[in-house]
């Protein structure tokens, strides 16, 4: 017997968002959601390994509060979030019953349809949700992102379930409709202060927000020392190719919407009412965007003069940015 509780999938504009919306019965717009989940965030940071090039890890969309458990919060839907030391299979089967959805944070290296695409050292720890959406005797059908459920053995999803060290078995299901309105101005209040507020707490925070925006635009143009852009990413073609593609990536692709997810958020803050702030992300998204062309079309032979040029120009553009999103994000406390 095939147990399927809904049948709108596909990504939109934005993964996690298209998730959640479909889970919860297609009901709100996925701008709606994604800004309820907190929409856009900034974090910067660089991996260094020994024996290869670095890696740069950007995150524009809000971090590091997981978006399922947000969204559903200020939706005002009522949820069951549990962990276990194995998978709860006969609570997901339960939930499906019920018509239910289960999500699930698995490491999305293990999943066939990703397959094994990271580093050594980054195994067990690319956090991913997928929607348990419904099952076919031991089979379970996975959203996460195409047209169709992907079917999968649940052995085999029960290994990427674990492989996940820190969600591991971590198992989120909606019990209820919503109750009371939803939350906007939490939302808007918590994207606020996470640009120039603490975020963890800790010393990690510099890593975030205008921060961190600034801390980019400074390694961009910095020449000199050993956290410098052209120190880092300069000095071979593979370096120079690691650097620009993670750029790219991070801007357009990865833990993101498009254009940094700014315009998503900008297309939030149009539906709450919030037109000045929402003009101005949309503004800064157009620079987030061609910073990410600049880096996509780099030669990856470009010499030196090239290459300084090249990171001189993307600094000039985060630059931009900053005091764009500055002034988006006082227009939000007024």
């Amino acid at each position: 017997m095939t147990v399927l509780v809904y049948e709108d999938f596909g990504t939109g504009r934005h993964r996690e968002a298209s998730l959640i919306r479909h889970a919860l019965g297609s009901v709100h717009d996925e701008e709606f959601v994604a800004g309820l989940a907190g929409g856009i965030g900034f974090l910067y940071y660089v991996f260094a390994y020994e024996g290869r090039p670095p890696l740069v890890s950007i995150v524009a969309q809000a971090h590091p509060e997981p978006w399922v458990q947000v969204a559903l919060g200020r939706l005002g839907v009522p949820y069951e979030a549990t962990r276990a030391m194995n998978p709860r299979w006969g609570r997901v089967r339960a939930a499906l019953d019920a018509g239910q959805p289960a999500f699930c944070v698995v490491d999305r290296s293990a999943l066939p349809w990703h397959g094994p695409d990271l580093d050594a050292e980054m195994t067990g720890t690319d956090a991913h949700t997928v929607v348990i959406a419904g099952y076919d005797g031991d089979d379970l059908l996975v959203e996460d992102g195409a047209e169709t459920p992907y079917r999968i053995d649940r052995e085999e999803f029960g290994a990427a379930w674990t492989a996940h060290r820190k969600g591991r078995h971590q198992l989120i299901v909606p019990t209820g409709p919503p109750e009371g309105e939803p939350d906007v101005a939490g939302a808007i209040a918590s994207t606020a202060a996470h640009f120039d507020g603490p975020v963890l707490g800790n010393a990690f925070d510099v890593n975030f927000g205008f921060s961190a925006m600034e801390g980019l635009a400074a390694q961009l143009r910095d020449s000199s020392t050993g956290t410098g852009w052209e120190h880092r990413f300069g000095g071979t073609p593979e370096a120079f190719r690691a650097g620009t593609g993670r750029l790219y990536a991070c801007l357009e692709e990865e833990w993101t919407a498009p254009g940094a997810t700014r315009p998503l958020y900008a297309d939030f803050l149009d539906l709450v009412g919030r037109p000045e702030a929402a003009g101005l992300f949309r503004e800064s998204a157009g620079h987030w965007s061609e910073l990410a062309a600049l880096a996509r079309d780099a030669a990856p032979d470009a010499g030196p003069g090239e290459r300084r040029a090249l990171f001189d120009a993307c600094a000039r553009h985060v630059d931009r940015c900053l005091d764009l999103e500055r002034q988006a994000v006082r227009s939000l406390r007024g």
